[in-house]
């Protein structure tokens, strides 16, 4: 049976014999919005999991953390990673935590490619605003603090990515591009 997802384009997934490619980095790094963006402008289809997670839960992302707790939500995350395996030439944004579970990360990756989009962490937390209210992860008493522990959890996986852009200092035009130049040679 083929997976279905709910994906940015009307496109089918595409032929697993062509990599998927995968935004990694911080919440707020600019995944999702770089992601919809480079889909749209190469005709790939984006998933971007916690979308997908929420669509298939029926409930926020907040809500499942709430009531099932982080490990149901990592199967989940799970769950999804298994069936993109069936898949191919995806653009893909997993959520923050994702890439800490190497042995989940190894069900796309080789052939799948990782692109790390790195900001600081005060930066991401800047960017996500009031919105960072919704991560069940960085609704704490010191979001802040809570970045900076997940990015130093995390830093050295996500510099494990085959490809760094540091988007720090570009706009999101500049990065959207280069995601786009990264798919074209994919194909």
């Amino acid at each position: 049976m083929t997976p279905t997802f709910r994906t940015s384009q009307g496109a089918p997934a595409a032929d697993p014999a062509v990599p998927h490619l995968i935004l990694v980095g911080l919440p707020g790094c600019g995944k999702s919005v770089v992601g919809m963006r480079a889909a749209e402008m190469s005709g790939r289809a984006f998933l971007d999991f916690d979308a997908e997670i929420e669509r298939r839960e029926g409930k926020p992302v907040s809500l499942i953390f709430a009531e099932h707790g982080e490990h149901y939500f990592r199967r989940k995350e799970r769950e999804l990673t298994e069936e993109l395996r069936l898949t191919g030439g995806m653009l893909l944004s997993p959520g923050g935590g994702w890439i800490a579970n190497s042995e989940v990360v190894g069900l796309l990756r080789p052939p799948s490619r990782l692109v790390y989009l790195r900001v600081r962490p005060e930066t991401a937390l800047k960017r996500m605003g009031r919105r960072r209210e919704l991560r069940p992860l960085l609704a704490r008493p010191d979001p802040q603090a809570e970045i900076r522990r997940l990015h130093e959890e995390r830093r050295l996986l996500y510099e494990g990515a085959d490809v760094v852009i540091d988007s720090e200092h570009l706009t999101l035009q500049e990065v959207t591009e280069q995601v786009v130049a990264l798919l074209s040679e994919l194909r």
